[in-house]
């Protein structure tokens, strides 16, 4: 057993994690992952700057300005985005909360982390491709070889269910349906699941990959469907073993079309094919319901984006000298998110 120096706080990352996350609040195993993962980078973080172990990690290191510095490194080193940087800052004020109603020594270890704000987070169009750009990014892969043929299919997958990392790579092969009409259940956010309907296509790809990469499986096995080898036996494949390979194939593909974004990642194939479904007629509540919205007005970052994409381009095919040229100005026609839920559901 290794010993540590603050057994206070270590006392209680395991009961954090082992008995109140999952026990007390009935958290789905992808939060608490989610949550672990917070801490587990803190610690890391912690442990470079201050240079002792993980043992030696005491509630006295961790202070406001370790705490802001760690979230910095998040966007500055890792390239996460505000929206992550903040959800990391969630799930460790969280931690602390817990920590301060347990142990009245915790308190004041609380109110230090209380002082870093979470930053502000700006509007901005819905990131998406375009289908040429998704067509380029699936041919990248060398589909002659095991490897390759396991990459595309998992491009593919994401682009044609609109999985989020995380689901796709937590689907068993028992969460398949290869009847009359082809389904996946996705395990998503909250211990939410729904049910998503695979095309022939997909499904064609599917079975040539189950013949490739499970051919001695049934139908009710729990085996991840895409997994590693690791320490002689099949794992869950990781998420970030997932974007390397797609940001990966996104720096071939780009090459080979302009319109590859320069940062190709997992989640840019959910958005584009929303987005591809409601610029092809799809009622903007059904794409909610297969995206496993909670909220039906997320999904209204799709519309809005299109509503954009479309002024922009009136803004550019008029000259700068035409008459009309006034008429087209970004505040004249930018529509909020209250505009257009009242558009949708009849009020204007």
């Amino acid at each position: 057993m290794v010993n540590v120096t603050d057994t206070v706080l270590f006392t209680l990352v395991h009961d954090f994690f082992k008995v109140y996350l999952p026990n007390e609040r009935k958290y789905s195993a992808n939060t608490v992952r989610a949550y672990r993962k917070a801490l587990d980078l803190l610690f890391d973080y912690v442990k470079v700057q201050k240079n002792v172990k993980l043992n030696e990690i005491t509630f006295e290191m961790i202070d406001s300005k370790i705490l802001a510095g760690f979230l910095d490194s998040l966007e500055n080193e890792r390239s996460c985005s505000v929206s992550t940087r903040n959800h990391r800052l969630q799930c460790i004020r969280a931690f602390y909360g817990y920590c301060a109603k347990m142990e009245s020594t915790a308190i004041v270890h609380a109110l230090e982390i209380k002082k870093v704000p979470a930053s502000v987070t700006q509007k901005v169009l819905v990131e998406h491709m375009s289908e040429r750009a998704v067509e380029a990014i699936l041919k990248a892969p060398d589909i002659a070889t095991k490897k390759g043929l396991r990459d595309m299919f998992i491009m593919m997958f994401l682009y044609n269910t609109g999985a989020r990392i995380q689901e796709l790579l937590d689907i068993r092969l028992k969460d398949i349906r290869l009847c009359k009409t082809p389904t996946v259940v996705l395990h998503g956010k909250g211990g939410k699941t729904r049910t998503v309907p695979l095309t022939g296509k997909i499904t064609e790809h599917l079975k040539r990959y189950l013949d490739a990469f499970h051919p001695h499986e049934d139908s009710y096995s729990s085996r991840y469907l895409f997994y590693v080898v690791r320490n002689d036996g099949l794992k869950r494949m990781t998420e970030d073993n997932a974007r390397r390979l797609i940001h990966q194939y996104g720096v071939a593909a780009r090459n080979i079309c302009a319109e590859v974004p320069d940062d190709v990642h997992p989640h840019l194939f959910r958005h584009s094919r929303a987005m591809h479904l409601y610029r092809n007629g799809v009622d903007l509540l059904l794409v909610s319901q297969w995206l496993g919205h909670s909220k039906p007005e997320t999904t209204l970052i799709y519309a809005h984006a299109d509503t954009e994409l479309k002024r922009k381009a009136i803004e550019k095919a008029i000259p700068d000298d035409s008459a009309m040229k006034p008429f087209t100005d970004s505040e004249r026609f930018t529509v909020d998110d209250e505009d257009l839920l009242r558009q949708l559901c009849g009020l204007r």
